[in-house]
């Protein structure tokens, strides 16, 4: 009788325990499958915590409801499988605002990410340079050709559309600038209608109308119990071993598969497993892959990260506008990028007593200095910030909570698809058995982590000659 196959699951986040669902789903029966998570708990960026006797996100807020095909996301996918479908709840209030010229003007309709498909709409908050997107007569890229978000637009609608709109729209996800940001990574629908159309507004118009949204049709949605819910149904639903604070050091190919080496230098644990899937951050993969794959780790392993700080104040009975939050242009020279009214926007969180979790997000991609501040300090400053925008005092919080999430979202360069896939094709050359998967390859985003985690999974079940099922 054939042994088992015993397959590591390296990082404990969304993207590794998709993956063991998926594993537990299609791999054969009796698989054995371990999940090595160097922190003291699973989930990654996904935490929801408690303040002022509250549920709230630490972390991600909300996942994408439908993928960029038209079809349910994969994060709801999951759900689904988890058997958690009923307790998808979204934003009762979907109005969102920039901080542009000391008020708050409302996110103008009709923009991918920023990008305007009607330089009419956007008027109220950016003058476009409507005279430099002309039809040359040919696409705006080549075939092939990947450039920075920022410097595209900037090209053909001009400086303000980038800097009040573009940039702090990608700022809210990615804490990074649309100067550096790659179209393709980023907004890809529009960088493949860059490919065929010859007007910047021309190639949104044609990406939005390959994706169409059903009018009245949910965008996001979370979870009513939170976001940890689902990694706890996940970790149930996969059937895996749990390895929390449980670091692996090296990564070794032998004759038949892998040993990882866990656990301190000084008393390490060797570990044999047929194969690997790395669901970690780029520069840890890197590390690991130092030795057996150096190429493939030189090519991920330049890969930079934004660190953010996530800080949340439970303020009784604030004067809040009827949003679900704002961004903050990079220009206006505040700590705050953007801010989340929880109690807003969320109305299974609201409650009689009129307490109102607000939420900011502080720190950009290069500007990390602010999140060098004392968690009093910047709760803070943030709170007086908020009064600031806002235009009025804010009362005093009853609570606060500091979430620093270090290298937490990945700052993806042009060419960034070109590199994941050259890297991605030598391990399938040389170690089919070792794939890499999560948001530094693929992504941000719960519904990007969940697919790549089960394409991961589908990949290593191929691998080992395929599920038996």
């Amino acid at each position: 009788m054939a042994r088992p196959w015993r397959i590591a699951i390296i990082g404990g986040g969304i993207t590794g325990l998709a993956a063991a669902v998926r594993l537990r789903d299609a791999a054969p029966a009796g698989t054995e499958i371990t999940v090595y998570e160097g922190s003291s708990a699973l989930g990654g960026k996904l935490r929801t915590g408690e303040l002022a006797g509250r549920r709230v996100e630490f972390g991600a807020e909300s996942f994408l409801m439908r993928d960029p095909a038209g079809g349910e996301s994969a994060a709801v996918a999951l759900a689904r499988r988890l058997g958690l479908a009923e307790q998808i709840v979204h934003p009762t209030v979907g109005q969102a605002a920039l901080a542009v010229d000391g008020e708050l003007r409302p996110v103008p309709g009709g923009t991918l990410v920023g990008v305007p498909g009607d330089l009419e709409k956007v008027a109220a908050v950016a003058a476009p340079a409507a005279d430099a997107d002309r039809d040359a007569g040919r696409p705006l890229l080549g075939a092939d050709q990947d450039v920075a978000v920022g410097a595209l637009v900037r090209a053909r609608l001009g400086d303000q559309v980038v800097d009040r709109l573009v940039d702090p729209m990608l700022g809210g996800v990615y804490a990074g600038r649309a100067d550096d940001l790659s179209l393709a990574t980023t907004m890809p629908a529009l960088a493949r209608a860059a490919r065929v159309e010859h007007t910047l507004v021309g190639a949104v118009r044609a990406a939005q109308a390959a994706a169409p949204r059903t009018p009245g049709a949910p965008v996001f949605g979370t979870l009513a119990g939170g976001l940890s819910t689902l990694v706890e149904a996940a970790a149930r639903a996969g059937g895996a071993t749990i390895r929390t604070g449980a670091t692996v050091r090296e990564l070794t190919p032998t004759g038949g598969g892998w040993r990882l080496t866990v656990g301190p230098t000084r008393d390490p644990e060797l570990v044999e497993a047929d194969a690997v899937l790395l669901a970690v951050p780029a520069r840890p993969a890197a590390r690991l892959l130092a030795d057996a794959a150096p190429a493939v780790a030189a090519g991920i392993g330049g890969l930079d990260y934004a660190s953010v700080a996530l800080v949340t104040l439970a303020l009784p009975a604030p004067r809040l506008p009827r949003l679900s939050g704002f961004l903050v242009p990079a220009t206006a020279g505040l700590l705050i990028k953007a801010s989340t009214f929880f109690t807003t926007k969320w109305g299974h969180l609201t409650q009689p007593d009129g307490l109102a979790l607000v939420r900011a997000s502080v720190g950009r991609y290069g500007e990390e200095t602010a999140l060098q501040l004392a968690d009093d300090d910047l709760l803070a400053a943030v709170h007086k910030e908020l009064s600031g925008v806002l235009g009025v005092p804010l009362p005093a919080p009853l609570a606060g909570h500091v979430q620093r999430w270090g290298g937490a979202l990945p700052q993806y360069a042009p060419g960034h698809l070109d590199r994941v896939a050259a890297a991605r094709a030598a391990l399938r050359a040389a170690h089919p058995t070792l794939v890499l998967a999560g948001a530094g390859y693929d992504g941000v985003g719960i519904p990007v982590c969940v697919r790549s985690g089960a394409t991961a999974a589908d990949e290593i079940i191929e691998a080992l000659g395929g599920s038996g099922r």
